[in-house]
């Protein structure tokens, strides 16, 4: 694909820098990049960065999730989230093996987020009525997953691989629910893990497992 597809794309000048950007990409899917330091690592300018960020978007191998800034909360964050669009992908890429996912917390993690993100989406793609962004302010309240819908309700989702959950991996949920929503428009919030059980935790906080994606 990108030997072939992308030079029907775009005009990509450099190909060791894109395969590198591939591999750079990839390691950071689920985290915040920093475009400063990977343009200069690969001697690409800004706007040739950007350039080839969009061009591997456009054959769906990455995409970026926006922020949530529909508020006057001037610590907000701007920065976009990047994705793999495929785990098989990702960790083929990264050399990531079955044994060493399950020793690494921050792979399994990293690999557990990205295939949560798939997931939702896929689904969001079908229904128009739906906005899938993520959350960051200044002040390290994070909020992995923000759907929204067309008419304000909101639906935050944290994702953790461990089995099981606490009130206090839901912390960033209340933050913001009493901090930005503010009572303004109906919030649920939700954490995603590799549990079996969906469980209450009051006030519209859940624990929810992850087969809960594609299961009826």
């Amino acid at each position: 694909m990108i030997n072939k597809d992308m030079k029907d794309l775009s005009n990509i000048r450099r190909q060791d820098a894109l395969k590198e950007l591939v591999l750079i990409l990839a390691g950071w899917s689920s985290k915040f990049m920093d475009v400063a330091k990977i343009g200069a690592s690969l001697a690409l300018s800004k706007p040739t960065l950007e350039t080839y960020i969009n061009a591997l978007e456009s054959l769906y191998i990455f995409e970026r999730v926006s922020p949530w800034i529909r508020t006057d909360y001037e610590r907000v964050g701007k920065s976009p989230k990047f994705f793999a669009c495929d785990t098989g992908f990702m960790t083929s890429m990264l050399g990531w093996t079955k044994d060493g996912i399950m020793r690494d917390s921050d792979r399994s993690g990293k690999l557990m987020e990205t295939f949560v993100f798939q997931e939702l989406a896929a689904q969001i793609d079908l229904d128009r009525d739906y906005n899938l962004f993520q959350y960051r302010d200044y002040k390290n309240h994070e909020i992995d997953f923000l759907i929204e819908r067309d008419d304000g309700a909101m639906l935050g989702i944290e994702v953790k691989a461990g089995h099981s959950v606490s009130r206090e991996d839901f912390a960033p949920q209340i933050w913001f629910k009493e901090n930005i929503i503010k009572q303004k428009t109906p919030y649920t919030g939700i954490v995603v893990y590799s549990g079996e059980d969906t469980v209450s935790f009051g006030n519209g906080l859940y624990a929810v497992p992850i087969a809960a994606l594609w299961a009826e």
